[in-house]
C-alpha cells in the first residue's frame, strides 16, 4: 500500500482536483493514508484535508523540503508517493503503479526502488507541448525527474538516501541525485499547474528554471535560488 504525502501552502484551489485523481486508488484500498504537510496556510486547505479524511500536519519549519520530510516521517506504508498539491495523476495511474510494485516485489534485489510519472501541463498549445518534450528529453538523458512529476519511493530506500533535506527549493533534485539507481519513468502522466508559465511566459519561466538548476549545481544557497525562482 501507499502513503501519499502532499506539501501544501494555501492550496485550497488545487487540492480538490488532486484528491479526485486519488479516489480510484483509495476506493480499491491501494492507498493506506494521505498526509497533508502544510507550510502555514491561511485559506481553506485544512478544512479540505479534514473533509477528505487526510491527516493534516503543520510543518515545524517553512519550505517544501521540511514539509515533505515531516510527512515522510509520519508515513506508515512501505511505499511513499510524494505529490504536489497542484498536480493531478492521470486516470489509470494506480493500475500502472500496482504493476510496478508487483514487479519490484517479485525479485530479491529490485533494480528500480523508485519511479516518477511523465511530466504534463494543464494547458494546451505548442508551448506547453514543447516544454513537455524538453522535460522528457531531460529525464531520458540525465534521469532527473522533478517533484512535479510525483515521486514514488520505497520508504527504506528513501531513508537510506537520507530523505529530503531541509531545503526551500531544489529539494527534489537534491534527493534524486542521492537515489541509486535513479527513478524509473512510468507511462502515466502527472498533470501539473501551468500558472507560473502562463504568468511569466513559457520562455522566460523555462530559462529561469534552467538558471536555477545551474545555480544549484554551482553551489548557490537554496534561499537565493528560491528568491530568483519566485520572481514573476
Amino acid at each position: 500500500m501507499l502513503s501519499i504525502i502532499i506539501p501544501t501552502l494555501n492550496s485550497a484551489r488545487e487540492l480538490p482536483a488532486t484528491f479526485a485523481a486519488l479516489m480510484p486508488a483509495l476506493i480499491d484500498g491501494m492507498i493506506r493514508e494521505v498526509i497533508i504537510a502544510d507550510g502555514g496556510s491561511t485559506d481553506q486547505t485544512a478544512e479540505i484535508a479534514e473533509t477528505t479524511g487526510a491527516e493534516f500536519i503543520t510543518s515545524k519549519a517553512p519550505g517544501r523540503g521540511p514539509q515533505l520530510a515531516e510527512g515522510a516521517a509520519r508515513a506508515k506504508s512501505e511505499w511513499l508517493l510524494f505529490l504536489h498539491a497542484d498536480t493531478e495523476l492521470e486516470e489509470g495511474w494506480h493500475e500502472e503503479v500496482r504493476s510496478f510494485l508487483t514487479a519490484e516485489q517479485s525479485i530479491n534485489e529490485p533494480a528500480k526502488p523508485s519511479a516518477a510519472f511523465r511530466f504534463a501541463l494543464k494547458d494546451q498549445g505548442w508551448q506547453p507541448a514543447l516544454l513537455t518534450k524538453m522535460v522528457a528529453l531531460r529525464c531520458k538523458l540525465f534521469a532527473l525527474p522533478y517533484g512535479d512529476q510525483a515521486l514514488l519511493i520505497r520508504k527504506a530506500d528513501y531513508e537510506k538516501a537520507g530523505g529530503y533535506a531541509p531545503l526551500p527549493i531544489m529539494e527534489d533534485v537534491d534527493l534524486i541525485r542521492r537515489l541509486s539507481p535513479r527513478p524509473a519513468l512510468l507511462k502515466a502522466r502527472a498533470f501539473t499547474s501551468a500558472a507560473r508559465y502562463q504568468k511569466a511566459g513559457y520562455l522566460a519561466r523555462s530559462l529561469r528554471n534552467l538558471y536555477c538548476l545551474a545555480a544549484y549545481y554551482r553551489g548557490v544557497p537554496a534561499e537565493k535560488i528560491k528568491a530568483l525562482y519566485e520572481k514573476a
